[in-house]
């Protein structure tokens, strides 16, 4: 119960990933304030919690600009002394070299992956910094680093997404408030299935992985730990 008596914002937390990072918190005591676009998702994901519902709360908000962020934020922090904070929003466009992405696929990769965290973290640093404790953990890609050729875009999105949370953890160092970023492998969903379908999924990462290694960085057990950049990867 590493969570116990503690408020955790996840925004996305009715995606893929966002779902299980949600009750992997719920399940270690947090009490878990999860962002979401779509009201209709709250009820599944509550269902999911099964007893630990009762510390569950669900924001509707779209984090991608700067007043669902604060919405968020405040849904978050009406439950308690906020802690930790997790952006799990993101989306994927790839298949096509760079001449032949549609003219709009960065503005909307940047969107998705690089605006909600953001806005969160202009939202959540000065309530975690005035706190003075607290962690904050962005969903990167391990397609941030190195060449990605096929889905230019969307690592450029995630590249400036890993800058920017590099750029937190500095401006935050020294004020109680750690900033972190995971890099997954390709994610072992539903979603990643059905567009991969005879992909070889013994490299996928799982999304309990990837969320183990969220609580971990959001933990007490990492608290002389700001500025990474954690790989979550299968291990073939």
């Amino acid at each position: 119960m590493r969570f116990d008596g503690q408020t955790v914002l996840v925004a996305g937390g009715t995606g893929a990933l966002g779902r299980v990072v949600v009750l992997a918190f719920l399940a270690e005591g947090a009490t878990v304030v999860a962002a979401g676009r779509r009201e209709s998702e709250a009820a599944p994901l509550a269902d999911a919690a099964g007893s630990a519902r009762v510390r569950l709360r669900f924001a509707q908000a779209d984090v991608g600009d700067s007043a669902g962020a604060q919405r968020a934020v405040a849904a978050a922090q009406a439950r308690g002394p906020l802690r930790a904070v997790v952006n799990a929003v993101g989306g994927w466009s790839g298949g096509a070299n760079l001449p032949s992405e549609g003219a709009d696929v960065l503005s909307r990769m940047l969107a998705l992956n690089l605006l909600p965290g953001y806005h969160l973290l202009r939202a959540a640093l000065p309530v975690l910094v005035a706190s003075g404790e607290g962690a904050f953990v962005e969903i990167v890609s391990l397609a941030a680093i190195g060449p990605q050729p096929g889905q230019a875009a969307y690592a450029a999105s995630k590249a400036a997404a890993l800058s920017l949370v590099l750029t937190a953890a500095e401006e935050s160092r020294g004020k109680g408030v750690r900033v972190n970023a995971v890099l997954p492998g390709t994610m072992d969903t539903e979603a990643n299935r059905r567009a991969m379908p005879t992909a070889d999924r013994s490299g996928w990462v799982s999304t309990e992985d990837v969320a183990r290694a969220v609580l971990f960085l959001c933990s007490d057990e990492a608290r002389a730990i700001s500025g990474a950049a954690l790989p979550a990867r299968a291990g073939k």
